[in-house]
């Protein structure tokens, strides 16, 4: 059996900032960074944005792995297997001097940086014509112009892409045609406490994870997996009517996924939940709803942040005149319109409003300026994170101390980042890395509830 050759990686700037250690991920393939990607590096490094961060961090890991080396090792590519905790990278790390490619009239024009790098794949290519050489960018329209100008190989970066279709995504729920119990043999059930428990055969359900609900065509029929193993899974009897019974600061569910999603919010031991579904379903409401009342009903929690992207503000943020809640405030238009819901019945709404806010210490936050921060006996609700990266998930998750539960909320139909599609986003990711984490639990919110237009909307337009 002959070993498939090593190919070559030329990176564009983008990928260093979506993942400043994405050079080490190639496995046994050679990576070239061209001059001008170390050049946009350094225009960003100092720029009071978020993405600076990740700008400083990528030019000192390409400095750690090419520290030692010299300048005809760089040109002809530095082993990475030496870099300290790179042991899986076993390609090489190069330097290619695009300054040195020659403007002519049949090329893109090298006075832009995009085009410096597509005509560095391009030489590359002429060089190493019985090698695949690949250019690896998350610009949709840099990719369009690279195949147009000759480049052979072009690809987005996967790295952190878990599924190749949206359509394969965990719902967090199984819908069982007909009779759930019709298809089951035998049961054991137990009592404990108010709770019932069932175990059934695993061959009935193969493909379950924790905290995974269970619903069938009769509308009596309603669990969650609580465990399972390679023989009997547990189910915990939750039952249709009960969980459409739910109440969450005087919100009911409009229908079974909402009331999962209630079941979920409110559940003490799941620290972790992600509301996905399309606009109109009732995500930010049901997510509110059930922070007011596990803060002012029960004193489960101190207080609720809540949080988004805000890339177009990340840079001025600081300078704006007003309070970090009053600069977010627009950003976070859909938590006071739900807020709003919530209080319409009030005598004064806006007295109910500003009673609450303070009652609940309910503190808008920039996502931008939550990296060092831990977050103690609070409950964070992270809207519109469709829009995030892994990374910037990671750096939230990590913020969550003792005592938090957050909450992210999205619509991966409705996605305003450049560099991300429906199964490149960080919501995505973490649907499928938590899916099976005890103390976690997705809800695919089908089913649009705000008003028949809407519905009518998200299907037909």
């Amino acid at each position: 059996m002959t070993e498939t050759p090593a190919k070559y990686y030329l990176l564009d700037t983008n990928i260093l900032l979506h993942e400043p250690l994405a050079f080490l991920n190639f496995e046994e393939h050679h990576v070239i960074i061209p001059m001008v990607v170390l050049e946009e590096l350094d225009n960003i490094k100092d720029r009071h944005k978020d993405v600076s961060r990740e700008a400083r961090l990528a030019i000192r890991s390409l400095e750690d792995a090419l520290k030692a080396a010299t300048p005809e090792q760089i040109l002809a590519g530095v082993p990475l297997n030496r870099m300290q905790g790179a042991h899986h990278a076993q390609g090489t790390l190069a330097i290619y001097p695009d300054y040195q490619l020659k403007q002519q009239d049949a090329v893109l024009n090298l006075k832009e940086n995009d085009h410096r790098i597509i005509q560095s794949a391009l030489a590359l290519q002429a060089l190493h014509q019985h090698t695949k050489v690949v250019l690896v960018t998350k610009d949709i329209n840099m990719r369009l112009k690279a195949k147009g100008a000759g480049v052979n190989y072009v690809e987005d970066y996967r790295t952190d892409q878990l599924i190749d279709d949206i359509r394969f995504l965990s719902k967090g729920f199984v819908e069982i045609d007909g009779d759930f119990w019709q298809s089951v043999g035998e049961v054991t059930s137990v009592q404990q406490g108010r709770e019932t428990f069932h175990e059934i055969d695993r061959k009935v359900l193969p493909h379950v994870f924790r905290n995974q609900y269970l619903i069938d065509d009769s509308e009596h029929f309603a669990a969650k997996v609580v465990a399972y193993d390679a023989d009997r899974v547990r189910l915990q009897d939750l039952g249709f009517e009960r969980m459409m019974s739910y109440r969450a600061w005087g919100i009911h569910p409009k229908n079974i996924y909402q009331a999962m999603a209630l079941n979920a919010l409110l559940d003490p031991h799941i620290d972790l939940v992600i509301l996905t579904g399309p606009a109109g379903s009732g995500k930010t409401l049901l997510a509110l709803a059930a922070a007011l009342e596990l803060v002012v009903e029960q004193g489960t929690y101190e207080k609720i942040i809540v949080t988004r992207n805000t890339p177009e503000i990340a840079e001025s943020i600081g300078y704006l005149p007003g309070t970090e809640e009053e600069k977010m405030a627009p950003w976070l238009a859909a938590i006071t319109d739900s807020l709003e819901v919530l209080h319409k019945h009030d005598e004064s709404m806006e007295a109910s409003m500003n009673y609450i806010m303070n009652k609940a210490n309910i503190q808008f936050k920039s996502l931008n300026f939550m990296r060092g921060r831990s977050i103690q006996n609070a409950i964070v609700i992270l809207d519109e994170s469709q829009n995030l990266t892994a990374s910037q998930l990671k750096t939230l998750l990590t913020r969550c101390g003792t005592g938090t539960k957050i909450v992210c909320t999205g619509n991966l139909a409705q996605i305003d980042s450049y560099y991300l599609t429906a199964v490149t986003s960080g919501l995505t990711y973490i649907v499928e890395r938590f899916k099976d984490y005890p103390g976690s639990a997705t809800i695919n919110l089908n089913g649009v509830v705000r008003s028949s237009l809407a519905q009518y909307a998200e299907e037909n337009l």
